[in-house]
């Protein structure tokens, strides 16, 4: 029967999953990291967090397959891990969830939310028009699964939606694609920033004081991709100075985000504690049947990843 390895800081919705939809296979999960590493030798596929794995990866363990529960997987691009072994990122659970957060605060920023909860404690009839979406000009920073599913998700508001992948192309619900190369550039005709992107060498850093400086000033600048792309600085003096007229962080360079960091008290900075996209255990169980059927038929793998080819973090 096959084994598999569950590595999850916290199994027991994965356990009901896998319950209800899989209660014929072996499933395993290690109490700590020595009973991890120890089921690690008798089960030849892995489901769960990239950084668990990266942990046994490094005791010597190794997976035929790795199905991660992430849609991201920096830690196992670290340059004294292997890399040959099949491995898959998880692919269609996050953009509704992560589609239906920033639309809360792209709504809250035009519909003037905080500025209107304040009237009402002051008891301040508050009659100015609110703003809207339509027309409104959204740079959507990845346009991959989860960048595409935001933009269907989008598509009623009427909002002009700009995405910058890897390399300019055509995707349905984008009004353009544009490389990477061109996001600075692309950036000085948004109202609103939305960063997607993973960690990797080549988005750590991106949004620094050049890019806040060409954006239109009143931009809303929104991370719910990872915190080593913004240098926190510069969005503290971009906010600090007006540059920007709002930021909203899922994510942080440290987390969870150390009590004495400025962002606590930086104006006009709305903090979530990473939630923005939560792993959904039964749809990660699903996607992770559907991979092993596919592994076992010889077909492509949903979300794979040639790990060899990335370059290390």
């Amino acid at each position: 029967m096959t084994a598999v390895l569950l590595l999850e800081h916290e199994p027991a919705g994965y356990l009901d999953a896998w319950q209800a939809l899989a209660p014929g296979l072996d499933l395993r999960v290690a109490r700590d990291q020595v009973e991890a590493e120890r089921l690690a030798g008798g089960a030849c596929y892995w489901l769960g967090q990239p950084d668990r794995a990266a942990d046994l990866l490094r005791r010597g363990a190794k997976p035929a397959w790795l199905q991660s529960t992430w849609a991201g997987y920096a830690p196992l691009l670290a340059a004294d891990l292997p890399c040959d072994y099949r491995f898959s990122r998880a692919v269609g659970l996050f953009g509704q969830s992560i589609g239906e957060y920033v639309l809360t605060y792209l709504l809250q920023h035009e519909r003037q939310v905080a500025a209107r909860q304040l009237s009402q404690r002051e008891r301040h009839w508050d009659t100015r028009a609110p703003g809207t979406l339509a027309g409104r000009r959204l740079l959507l920073v990845g346009a991959g699964d989860i960048g595409q599913d935001i933009a269907r998700l989008f598509a009623p508001f009427g909002l002009s939606i700009t995405g910058v992948a890897r390399s300019a192309r055509t995707i349905p619900g984008f009004a353009r694609v544009v490389p990477l190369t061109a996001l600075q550039e692309a950036a000085a005709d948004a109202d609103f920033v939305v960063n997607l992107l993973p960690d990797s060498a080549s988005t750590r850093d991106l949004y620094d004081a050049d890019f806040f400086a060409a954006l239109p000033e009143g931009a809303l600048f929104i991370n719910a991709g990872r915190g080593t792309s913004v240098v926190d600085a510069a969005l503290i003096t971009a906010l600090e100075s007006g540059q920007l007229a709002g930021a909203v962080l899922d994510v942080f360079r440290q987390e969870p985000l150390p009590a004495e960091h400025p962002f606590w008290q930086t104006p006009n900075l709305h903090l979530t504690a990473h939630v923005a996209g939560p792993t959904p255990p039964a749809a990660a169980v699903r996607l992770f049947l559907d991979n092993l059927q596919r592994l076992r038929q010889g077909q492509p793998l949903r979300g794979a990843v040639e790990l060899a080819a990335q370059p290390k973090v």
